[in-house]
């Protein structure tokens, strides 16, 4: 009973998800919200802001996984954490619409983008989730106390919802690498006996998966702002409620290097390729400002024709690579 329960949950978030996405994609069309696809050689547009479907299909299995513990199981004790997530991600998407809306129109700078951010936090620093005592590396054992909510809790949840936001732009990258993280997070939390962060981390992966049918390569609609902002703060969300913080900083090492590979450049230089007369991809500039630029010369140096497939597919394999290193010690 309990399985049968499990997938309709989970079978909400993908249908949800998998419905909308083609509505949202004609009528994104109608309305303008259309963004060129920088990687081919015709600059087609492309409708923007698909991650709604996404965010939505997540919380229209989230909230049906509440009704049944509720009325079903009349299990209400996880009820307050989920809720805060759900806030955490309606916060978030708006953010990330406004972002994609205005970013078109007049343009968000950089340092204001964390700013926004800010308000994905909120509901978990009023309901102070989470350990305020960590273990910190060559520091040992730190209570932070009221610290905690108010300092470390934004410094994680912001972090995150940037960091995600740092490697995109590639066809299928930020669904494929949303799907990784949040399986592994998914796989850890159950096997660590925390069944309900399980659920949620499977109802993002599950609402992710039409949003990745349509967004790989050639890509029939971009992610936007409104997938990179929610899905980063619930990946920090999930890490806090799930205490696998350490588990999360080890999945977003790709998104470290990416920070200060961005700092080099100043947060000047854009992580897209050069596209070449044939299609293939090159170097835009002489030195590496994002993971993505070190992969386009990686692979110009072991084989003829560098993709924008095969670039995405070795981003997303190292994940994959990263994520088995975190799993075997639970296995």
């Amino acid at each position: 009973m309990v399985n049968k329960l499990l997938f309709l949950t989970l079978g909400i978030s993908f249908l949800v998800a998998h419905i909308l996405l083609p509505f949202w994609i004609k009528r994104a069309k109608q309305a303008g919200l259309v963004g060129k696809d920088v990687h081919k050689q015709d600059h087609r547009e492309i409708p923007e802001m698909g991650g709604i479907c996404a965010m939505v299909g997540f919380l229209a299995g989230a909230l049906a996984y509440i009704a049944i513990r509720t009325f079903g199981f009349h299990e209400i004790a996880t009820n307050y954490p989920i809720m805060a997530i759900v806030a955490t991600i309606l916060i978030a998407t708006l953010i990330g619409m406004v972002d994609d809306l205005l970013g078109w129109k007049i343009g968000i700078k950089q340092w204001q983008k964390p700013l926004l951010t800010i308000g994905a936090a909120l509901p978990f620093m009023v309901a102070n989730f989470g350990e305020s005592t960590m273990v910190i590396p060559l520091l040992g054992e730190i209570h932070f106390g009221i610290l905690y909510p108010l300092l470390i809790i934004p410094i994680g949840i912001v972090g995150a919802a940037n960091g995600f936001n740092m490697i995109a732009g590639y066809n299928g990258l930020e669904a494929g690498m949303g799907i990784i993280i949040c399986a592994t997070l998914g796989i850890v939390a159950l096997l660590s006996g925390s069944g309900w962060v399980a659920v949620l981390c499977l109802c993002m992966v599950f609402a992710l998966i039409p949003l990745y049918s349509y967004n790989h390569y050639p890509a029939k609609v971009f992610s936007g702002n409104t997938l990179t902002y929610p899905l980063g703060a619930f990946i920090a969300a999930i890490a806090i409620v799930g205490n696998m913080e350490r588990v999360a900083v080890i999945l977003f090492i790709p998104y470290f290097i990416e920070l200060i590979l961005k700092l080099r450049g100043k947060f000047k230089k854009e992580s897209f390729a050069k596209v070449k007369s044939d299609g293939t991809l090159g170097l835009r500039y002489p030195a590496f400002y994002g993971i993505e630029h070190i992969m386009v010369w990686f692979l110009g140096k072991i084989m003829r024709k560098v993709t924008e497939r095969r670039v995405v597919y070795s981003i997303l394999f190292i994940e994959a690579l990263i994520s088995i290193g975190v799993l075997l010690p639970y296995i």
